[in-house]
């Protein structure tokens, strides 16, 4: 596994879908590429901060215009 392949499926391994010998030649390049492995880290870091600061909600509102838009229907209060 070479740098520019690994970078290609970074997102799909941090979403858990590659066959688990992919995960395995991709840790491995992890684990020898410090500059990959930077890269790595910090879109797991990126993940994590999302995770966290980003929890805002859409007010019920805009949440009932937006099913309606879309035709679908939202039980009241939701």
């Amino acid at each position: 596994m070479n740098c520019d392949h690994a970078i290609e499926r970074v997102y799909h391994y941090l979403d858990g879908q590659l066959t688990v010998w992919k995960r395995r030649a991709i840790t491995r390049h992890l684990d020898e590429c410090p500059p990959c492995a930077r890269g790595f880290d910090f879109e797991v870091e990126i993940r994590r901060v999302v995770a966290v600061r980003c929890r805002d909600e859409a007010p019920d509102h805009l949440r009932r215009r937006i099913a309606a838009a879309l035709g679908l229907g939202l039980p009241p209060g939701s």
